[in-house]
């Protein structure tokens, strides 16, 4: 049941009153005067996890470094993911960052005191920002805040979608300081954008503005500064409402025909084989809805039965009584 609505210049969107609260800290790219910060969050808050409903939020909780993440983090991120892909009541995703930035890429200051741990951290097999060395097995939408830049720009590429503040950055910036790329970002942005203009941001590590960002394919929405979480959580709600094992199949192929596949034949022969019979009891049951009427000229109301929390059945029952 919709509780409350957020304001249109914030957020502008109708969300529940748990959701509210959860996308409070993000929806906003002020940074914050640090000599009026809190004591520096532990190592235990540097990821927050947040549940509503059938989405997953996951924040990157280290403002006073614009969400720079070290190794520890980076390990809490791989097992937040981790958790999010096992648990059955999570259908979809959002990484974003709080304190407004989404990510500023990996602590520097930790590979300058601590060199002789630089390899041990490089070759973790999950990846050093996070889980960005394989594919995350359920849809993943990332808001985009504040700067977004060098390893940061490779955890946004790991995630399926992305949503853009139109007042924040992107860019390898990491290029200033002869720190390669190894999360993943010259795998994903040539597979995105092109090998042309994907060699142009990591050779250059310029600066990509919303605008350009958008127009080259890098971003899929662009929305007002404030925005960004609220329209992501949006985003991925408007993924959850369908048919799941569906949604995954698609998915899986896409990203398979894409980098795994040697050739169209071995492409289409996995889209096919990879149709198991749970997945066409799925379709059974959307073609049996289809008949009764539900879906017919475009409609989206009622794809998906909405579950119900306790209380609002308790309260039907109440009525119905009446």
């Amino acid at each position: 049941m919709v509780m409350n609505v957020l304001n249109s210049h914030r957020c502008g969107q109708i969300l529940s009153r748990n959701a509210l609260k959860l996308l409070s800290r993000g929806c906003t790219t002020k940074v914050n005067d640090p000599a009026k910060e809190p004591m520096a969050q532990s190592s235990e808050e540097a990821i927050v996890v947040e549940k509503e409903n059938n989405i997953t939020l996951i924040g990157i909780n280290r403002p006073k470094v614009r969400n720079a993440i070290d190794s520890m983090t980076g390990i809490k991120l791989s097992a937040a993911i981790a958790d999010f892909e096992n648990d059955p009541k999570a259908d979809v995703g959002v990484l974003h960052g709080i304190g407004g930035s989404f990510c500023s890429g990996y602590d520097l200051s930790e590979l300058s005191q601590n060199p002789q741990q630089t390899q041990s951290i490089v070759h973790n097999p999950e990846g050093v920002m996070g889980p960005t060395r394989r594919m995350i097995r359920k849809p993943l939408v990332c808001a985009i805040t504040g700067y977004c830049v060098a390893g940061g720009l490779e955890l946004a590429l790991m995630c399926d979608l992305r949503v853009m503040e139109e007042n924040s950055v992107l860019g390898f910036y990491n290029r200033r300081f002869g720190v390669p790329l190894v999360d993943g970002g010259t795998v994903r942005l040539p597979a995105l954008i092109g090998l042309s203009r994907a060699l142009d941001l990591i050779l250059t590590g310029r600066t990509v503005t919303a605008k350009e960002a958008l127009e080259i394919g890098l971003v899929n929405r662009v929305v007002a500064v404030g925005a960004g979480l609220g329209q992501a959580y949006n985003l991925a709600m408007s993924i959850a409402k369908y048919p799941q094992l569906c949604i995954r199949h698609d998915r899986d192929a896409a990203y398979y025909g894409t980098f795994s596949a040697q050739s169209l034949e071995e492409a289409l022969e996995r889209e096919a084989s990879s149709t198991t019979s749970e997945l066409l009891q799925e379709a059974k049951e959307g073609a049996d809805k289809f008949r009764q009427g539900i879906g017919r000229g475009g409609s989206f109301s009622g794809v998906k039965e909405r579950k119900l929390a306790d209380w609002e059945k308790a309260e039907m029952t109440h009525e119905s009584k009446l």
